[in-house]
C-alpha cells in the first residue's frame, strides 16, 4: 500500500494573475474548499498519511495556514454554542502529516524540480503517488485517481500515469499518451489530432516508483538549464526511466479532469462540483 504522496504548489500562478497576486493558485477556491484539497482529501482516502507540499518560500503561506489548527475560529465555535461546525474546520486527520519543502521562484523552473526537491529532502526511496496541486479528478460516485492509479500496478517497481479520454479533435493542447499493452511508451507534446497516437491525455496524476524518483533527482542535477532556456520536464526523466526498461502502467479513468490553471477551467469546476 502507498502511504506517501507529493504535491508541487510552488510558484507564481501566473496564468491566473491579477488575483494570484494575493491568492496562491492551489488556494482558489471551487465550491467551498481550495483546489488543492480536492487532492488531499482524495490521497488521504486512498490511505495516505504523509504528504509533502512543495509551497513558495514566500511568507505568509496560504496552503501551510489552511492545514493548520485555528485556535481562535475553534474557540468562537465553541463560545457560540457551533460545535458542529468544528469538523468543518479541521482539514486533516489526527493520522495524517504534511510535510512542507520550500522552493524559491527563482530557482530552478519545472515540474520535475519540487519531486526531486522532496525525495533529496525526506530521503524517499519507496513508490509514492504525485499529484499536481491545480487541478483534480471529479469522480464523486466512482473510482478516485488514486485508486485507479494503485489497482493499475503489479508490483512496487512498476510506475503509473492516469489518462484521460478527450475528444481526438482536442488533443492539440495536451500531452498525449502513446500506449502499448497498457503501458506507456512515450507522451507526445500537443499533437496534430490527426497525428495524435491516442486520445488519452496526461493530467500529472501518477505512481512513481523508486527508481523513476532517482532518475528525476539525477535528471535535475546532471542538467543546468538557465531560467530562459529548457524547464525541467516531468515528462523526459520519464522518457529515460522507460527506455531503461521501467515500467509505467496506463491507468484509466472514469472521472473528469477539472482544471483550476485557466479562467475557463475553474469557473467549469466550479460549476461542476456545485451541482453535485
Amino acid at each position: 500500500m502507498i502511504t506517501k504522496a507529493i504535491i508541487p504548489v510552488a510558484g507564481w500562478g501566473t496564468r491566473r494573475l491579477p488575483i494570484t497576486k494575493i491568492i496562491e493558485k492551489s488556494m482558489l477556491p471551487v465550491g467551498n474548499r481550495p483546489l488543492v484539497d480536492y487532492s488531499v482529501q482524495e490521497l488521504i482516502q486512498a490511505g495516505v498519511t504523509d504528504i509533502y507540499i512543495i509551497i513558495s518560500n514566500v511568507e505568509p503561506c496560504q496552503v501551510k495556514a489552511f492545514y493548520q489548527d485555528n485556535i481562535a475560529l475553534n474557540q468562537y465555535l465553541i463560545d457560540r454554542g457551533k460545535e458542529d461546525r468544528l469538523k468543518l474546520a479541521k482539514t486533516l486527520p489526527e493520522n495524517v502529516r504534511v510535510h512542507y519543502i520550500a522552493q524559491d521562484p527563482a530557482g530552478k523552473y519545472g515540474t520535475a524540480v519540487p519531486i526531486a526537491m522532496a525525495v533529496e529532502e525526506y530521503n524517499l526511496n519507496e513508490p509514492v503517488l504525485v499529484f499536481m496541486g491545480d487541478d483534480f479528478i471529479w469522480n464523486p460516485h466512482g473510482e478516485s485517481a488514486s485508486e485507479s492509479l494503485m489497482k493499475s500496478v503489479q508490483d512496487e517497481t512498476e510506475s503509473a500515469i492516469l489518462g484521460v479520454k478527450i475528444p481526438q479533435e482536442q488533443v492539440g493542447k495536451y500531452g498525449v499518451l502513446s500506449v502499448t499493452n497498457e503501458k506507456l511508451s512515450t507522451i507526445v507534446e500537443k499533437p496534430q489530432p490527426e497525428n495524435a497516437p491516442s486520445n488519452l491525455i496526461n493530467v500529472s496524476k501518477y505512481i512513481m516508483s523508486a527508481a523513476l524518483l532517482q532518475e528525476i533527482v539525477s535528471y535535475v542535477k546532471q542538467n543546468n538549464f538557465g531560467p530562459k532556456e529548457q524547464e525541467y520536464l516531468i515528462t523526459d526523466p520519464i522518457d529515460t526511466y522507460i527506455q531503461k526498461g521501467g515500467v509505467m502502467r496506463v491507468a484509466p479513468t472514469t472521472g473528469e479532469y477539472l482544471d483550476g490553471g485557466s479562467v475557463e477551467g475553474w469557473v467549469h469546476a466550479n460549476e461542476v462540483v456545485c451541482k453535485k
